[in-house]
Parts: C-alpha cells; sequence; structure tokens
C-alpha cells in the first residue's frame, strides 16, 4: 500500500465514495477540535513541536492507559488468563469517565478482556473512545534484552508468529464490529526498542501494519520508546497514520524538575526525525512507589507531572495518554512488591484515588464516610 501523508484525514485516506459514510461517522464520533493554537515552542529547534488542534484524537488531550487487573488476576502466562469480571471492569469504566474525567482510553490487545471493555462500553453507552491494541509476542531473539537474556527456543519463536497473526485477526475484527467505539488501533507495543523481550522485526510490523490498514476503516498506529523512533523509525512513519510515542523521564534517571524539559527534549527529538509525523504520546507516566527510583518516585511529584504534562501536551496539541489508570500488583518481579512497575496507576489496585485524583474522587477514599 503506498504511504498516506500523516495529516490527511481519515476521510481522505479512506478515499472512495462508498467508505464516505462510514468515515464521516467515525470522525463525528469523536469531539470536535479545541481553539487555535498558541505560538510555537520550537526551543533552538526549527521543527515545531506544536500540532493543529485537528492532530488530536478525537479532539481529546488527556487520556489514559487502562488494564482492569486486579489482584490475583493476569494475562495468560503460559497456564491461562485470570480476567476481571464484567462488574469490575464496568466499576472502573464508571469511575475513569465519572464526569468527563477520562474519555479517551487505550488497551493493549484484543483478547477477551479488551473485548469485555467494548461490549460494556457499548451495552452502557459510555461516552468513551478505545484506542485498540494488537500485542505481538517475540518473534525473534533479543539479546539486549537484559531482564531475558536466555534466547526463546525457535519452536516458541514459530509458534508466535501464529499467535500474532490471530491476534491481528481479533484487532480487525473487534475494530469492525464497534466502528463507533474504536478510534485506532496500535500493532505491537515496544516491540522494536532494543530492550524488549518481544523483538519483532520491523520489516514484519510493517507488514502487519500494511494488513490492519486494508481491513478497517479507522486509522492505525505502532506504539515505541521516543529514542527508536527518533533514530530508526522513518520507514515506518511512512505507514502508519499517525506515530505514537512513549515518553518516561523517571525511568531515564530524572526528577521532577527535570522532567519535563527532558520529555520535551524526547518529543522534538522525535519531531525533528519525522517532521511530517501527526504525533501521539500513548504512554507517559510517573511511578509513585518504585524501589528503582527511590525518593524519586511518589505521589506528589505524580500530580505535579500529571498537571505539568498535561497542561504541556494542551499547549501542543498533543494527545497524551498517562500510564495508567489503576496499580497492577502482577507486573514486575513477583518477589518485590515494591517494584516500579506495580505503582504507575492514578489509583490503587484497591481502587483508591491517590493524591493527584482525591480532589476528583473524594468519596473513594477509604475514610469517606468514617464517622
Amino acid at each position: 500500500m503506498k504511504p498516506v501523508p500523516h495529516h490527511k484525514t481519515l476521510l481522505q485516506r479512506l478515499a472512495g465514495p462508498a467508505l464516505c459514510a462510514a468515515a464521516l461517522s467515525l470522525l463525528t464520533a469523536c469531539d470536535r477540535p479545541g481553539p487555535a493554537p498558541a505560538a510555537p515552542e520550537t526551543g533552538s529547534r526549527t521543527t515545531p513541536i506544536q500540532q493543529e488542534p485537528g492532530d488530536l484524537l478525537c479532539g481529546i488531550t488527556k487520556a489514559v492507559c487502562y488494564s482492569g487487573f486486579r489482584q490475583g488476576q493476569h494475562p495468560d502466562r503460559g497456564d491461562g488468563a485470570v480476567n476481571p469480571t464484567d462488574e469490575e471492569v464496568l466499576e472502573d469504566l464508571r469511575i475513569l469517565n465519572r464526569n468527563g474525567n477520562f474519555k479517551l482510553i487505550r488497551l493493549y490487545d484484543s483478547q477477551v478482556n479488551s473485548e469485555a471493555v467494548l461490549r460494556l462500553i457499548k451495552a452502557h453507552d459510555l461516552d468513551i473512545k478505545v484506542v485498540l491494541g494488537a500485542w505481538l509476542d517475540a518473534e525473534v531473539n533479543n539479546p539486549d534484552c537484559p531482564w531475558h537474556p536466555q534466547p526463546y527456543p525457535e519452536e516458541v519463536l514459530q509458534a508466535n508468529l501464529g499467535k500474532n497473526a490471530a491476534e491481528l485477526d481479533r484487532a480487525i475484527r473487534l475494530a469492525n464490529e464497534y466502528p463507533d467505539i474504536v478510534v485506532a488501533v496500535a500493532v505491537g507495543n515496544e516491540a522494536l526498542v532494543s530492550w524488549n523481550d518481544h523483538m519483532v522485526p520491523v520489516e514484519s510490523v510493517i507488514q502487519y501494519v500494511r494488513k490492519v490498514k486494508q481491513a478497517i476503516a479507522q486509522p492505525v498506529t505502532v506504539a515505541d520508546n521516543h529514542d527508536w523512533w527518533a533514530k530508526h523509525g522513518a520507514d515506518l512513519a511512512k505507514e502508519v497514520d499517525f506515530v505514537s510515542v512513549h515518553i518516561y523521564p523517571i525511568w531515564e534517571g530524572k526528577d521532577i524538575d527535570e522532567a519535563m524539559a527532558f520529555g520535551t527534549a524526547n518529543m522534538q527529538a522525535v519531531r525533528d526525525a519525522l517532521p511530517d509525523s501527526q504525533l501521539v504520546i500513548t504512554e507517559a507516566g510517573w511511578a509513585t512507589v518504585a524501589s528503582e527510583f527511590g525518593p524519586r518516585a511518589s505521589e506528589a511529584k505524580q500530580k505535579q507531572y500529571y498537571h505539568d504534562l498535561f497542561d504541556w501536551a494542551g499547549r501542543m496539541n498533543i494527545t497524551t495518554f498517562f500510564f495508567e489508570a489503576f496499580d497492577e500488583s502482577w507486573k514486575g518481579e513477583p518477589g518485590n512488591p515494591l517494584g516500579a512497575e506495580k505503582h504507575w496507576g492514578l489509583f490503587t489496585e484497591e481502587r483508591t484515588p491517590k493524591l493527584v485524583m482525591q480532589d476528583l474522587y473524594p468519596d473513594l477514599m477509604p475514610d469517606h464516610n468514617a464517622e
């Protein structure tokens, strides 16, 4: 498929009178663009980071990554998944969507749990749109992954080819089944960056992107680290409808006083490398507890980063997904309850609001009904 300029609208990408009605329906399902942009922030660079209001997904700046696994629950780790119940997922969606706080969420795969999210949004007529994921497992070994130095057996890699094909088929089916809810599909998550444990060759990712684009009306993207996009992303950027970038100042040794300057520099590097691409930040967050980060992790710093980040994203017209909605204890090292991977949520695993969310959800505080 011939690459399409990234700032073309979805209707332009679809091209053809038979598809115009479907495209217009999808576009009008999203909010209208916001006000005119302020002056660009360019620093010493020549390519502005700032985008037009129409480059926002659904006209929305503030979005959140969602995965609903609670204590004792987890995705399939070889012996089957333990998924949240419909009641638990619906509770989460209503928390996130209360008073329109979050109208756009990101899911990471197209498995049973993600399908439940879409089904419940539709059944209960919730005002939530979804960037749906298609998770890609390792298709080649990555000797540079620090936590998985042992190679996968060849039979595992071969089996993953089939798993990935099935996952793409599920994402296509769900995007077509829920066209008014799914506003984009992300093919893979950090499957290209040098340190991952689920490496997929970029040539394969490009083929997967082309397959999905041919099968759905919604935009298609790939989510990966800012450094990979800036240094290696030119060919893939020509294939996707927008570039999905991850930035994590805290993971890269920065404290809160350096966070915004560092993240802005990350985005500037991507913008300079890909000046014609529409940019979306599909992960950016701040851990509240982390043995890896010491005092750099805290609820107060998460609150500051949250507000600073969305203030900047609003001025830059960049849709930004905060990572993440709820803490997830299944992640990371099982023997380290203080590991960073478990503590990125805006809410605890018990659905108690952390400092950044307490003013919006006072009734969810443990002592709300205490005498």
